[in-house]
């Protein structure tokens, strides 16, 4: 039998029985309906009326009331009459009722037609009974009735839960697990149904795809072996060293270049964790640290100074994560990294060559602008001669350029003393109050020159912090510069100091233009200006500023908003 035709027969005996047990509950409503509404029009009314005319013949024989009242009722009577001799019994009471309105100090016709009325309350009364038995019997047939049908469905539903999804899910279950198996290239793999089902059919079409996928696998061994000694050529003609680990850091091979600046030999390491290989290797020692070091600290690349072939020679290392999506799934699943090391030794050396020949050029030129700016002092003094408006004028723009170009000189020197390892940081305990001062001494000219006033607010009993004085007083002189320069004329700008758990926070917050949020990472990178700003400086300030608290363990950034000014934060740790 099909898995079709049996979910025609279950779900449509289920539905069969379903539509049974509707319909009898449906007549058994309706036959109980009926016998209550009997009772209730029938009979209840009756007995109201009975009830009213003993009322009635009480009031009227305390003179209350006129026979109208009891003949209402009555005349209600005669239109509900419904069981065997209650019309009789009816009739009598009507006529002896009009006796008594002849004679109406009759007490025997007064207690004549209490007992007519009494035998009619009777008669209602075993009706009540004898119909209310009947409605009883009803309801006892349709729980019964019901009750059977009901059970029959129960157990007809049982056995299709119990069997139908067994039927339905084991075998999709078991082709489940095989097609996983084929799917992990098991391509032995086969499936057997005993039923003569769809799932039969569908099993045999599984096998004649598993033995297909097996010889298609036999078949192409041998390319995927070329295949495979393909790419390792390809590796060891790489000029750079390459390592490749698998998911478990287990060296899957090794070029030519990475055996010879690591000095082992390939069985040495192919095959092997690489961390058993870092025991006796100090170079491996280095990339392993690196390698399990956070995944933002992997990516980014590191300058390695490595001695091979009795020379020095540098590598520029990146570790590549290496994940596949693998075929009929979602998720990505890492399979292993690959550990490149770029050959940059010419590049070190055209670097080097250009950090000594700019820190040149600008030692060079600090004697001769020195001497420009001493000649333009001596210029303005009234003793060498007296100077026309025009003349002072000139000096003042000699003095202006010649300013702008120690600067520029003396942070192309910074940056090469940085570039080349020759900073020397000094690291004391210092005051911090103290070192925003020395930075205000040194701006307050340029300052008052636009008219923007500056205001301080710091917090009470402030910690010293562990940071180069001079180096520091640099940093916040070139960020106020900045903020001065790019503020409007007649504006403010405020300095706040306050500290945390750990850090002293200092920050600087002017109201000027403010920067595009798509350049505020780019602004501490060497040389970057921000596209149509002022073509002043090198770009170099704010690249030397976050070295220059990097290396004192601190931080530097920036909240701006164009249109609303900028935010410079550097915090420094407290002592």
């Amino acid at each position: 039998m099909t898995i079709k035709t049996k979910l025609y027969l279950g779900l449509g005996l289920l539905f069969t029985l379903i539509i049974i047990v509707a319909t009898m509950s449906v007549f058994y409503i309706n036959a109980l309906k009926k016998d209550t509404k009997n009772i209730l029009v029938a009979n209840y009314n009756t007995l109201e009326y009975s009830r009213d005319m003993f009322i009635s013949l009480d009031q009227l024989q305390q003179g209350l009331l006129t026979f109208e009242s009891f003949e209402e009722s009555l005349k209600k009577q005669k239109t509900n009459v419904t069981e065997p001799g209650e019309h009789e019994i009816t009739e009598s009471i009507a006529r002896e009722i009009k006796l008594l309105k002849q004679e109406p100090q009759s007490t025997a016709l007064t207690l004549l037609i209490r007992q007519e009325i009494t035998q009619l309350m009777r008669i209602n009364m075993n009706a009540i009974e004898r119909k209310s038995t009947i409605a009883n019997k009803t309801a006892e047939s349709a729980i019964l009735r019901i009750s059977i049908t009901a059970t029959i469905c129960l157990i007809v539903a049982l056995v299709l839960l119990v069997n139908l999804p067994g039927n339905i899910a084991n075998p999709i279950r078991k082709l489940t697990e095989s097609i996983k198996e084929i799917a992990n290239q098991n391509y032995k793999e086969r499936v057997r149904f005993e039923s003569s089902t769809e799932f039969d059919q569908l099993a045999k079409s599984f096998n004649t795809m598993a033995e297909k996928l097996e010889e298609y696998s036999e078949s192409k061994m041998e390319k995927i072996i070329k295949g495979k000694k393909r790419i390792e050529a390809l590796i060891n003609n790489m000029q750079d060293p390459v390592i490749g680990l698998d998911e478990d850091k287990v060296v899957l091979f090794v070029n030519d270049e990475a055996l010879k600046i690591t000095g082992l030999k390939a069985d040495k390491i192919i095959g092997h964790q690489i961390q058993e290989v870092a025991l006796n290797n100090d170079l491996i020692r280095d990339l392993i640290r690196e390698h399990n070091a956070t995944s933002v600290e992997k990516k980014l690349n590191k300058t390695l100074k490595i001695y091979a072939d009795s020379k020095e020679s540098y590598f520029e290392k990146e570790i590549i994560d290496i994940s596949i999506t693998p075929t009929g799934e979602s998720d990505l699943q890492f399979i292993g990294q690959v550990i490149m090391l770029k050959n940059i030794t010419l590049f070190k050396e055209l670097d080097v060559a250009k950090t000594n020949f700019i820190a040149t050029v600008s030692h060079e030129f600090k004697t001769p602008l020195s001497s420009i700016q001493m000649s333009t002092v001596l210029l303005k003094n009234d003793k060498i001669g007296k100077l026309n408006e025009e003349q002072v004028h000139l000096i003042d723009s000699i003095t202006d350029d010649s300013n702008r170009l120690l600067k520029i000189t003396g942070e192309l020197l910074n940056m090469t003393q940085l570039e080349s390892g020759n900073m020397q940081i000094t690291m004391t305990s210092n005051d911090p109050v103290k070192i925003i001062k020395a930075a205000l001494d040194v701006i307050q000219i340029q300052a008052e020159q636009k008219n923007i006033k500056i205001e301080t607010i710091f917090s009470a009993n402030l910690p010293e912090v562990q940071a180069d004085f001079e180096k520091t007083v640099w940093v916040f002189t070139n960020i106020l510069s900045n903020a001065i320069r790019y503020s409007y004329e007649n504006s403010t700008i405020s300095i706040s100091l306050q500290s945390n758990e750990s850090e002293v926070l200092f920050s600087i917050q002017d109201y000027g233009q403010g920067i595009l949020e798509q350049y505020q990472t780019k602004i501490f990178n060497r040389y970057f200006r921000v596209p149509g700003t002022k073509k002043e400086g090198t770009g170099l300030g704010l690249a030397i500023s976050k070295e220059f608290i990097a290396t004192q363990e601190g931080s530097i950034t920036v909240k701006s908003e164009l249109g609303s000014g900028s935010t410079f934060t550097v915090s420094l740790k407290k002592i």
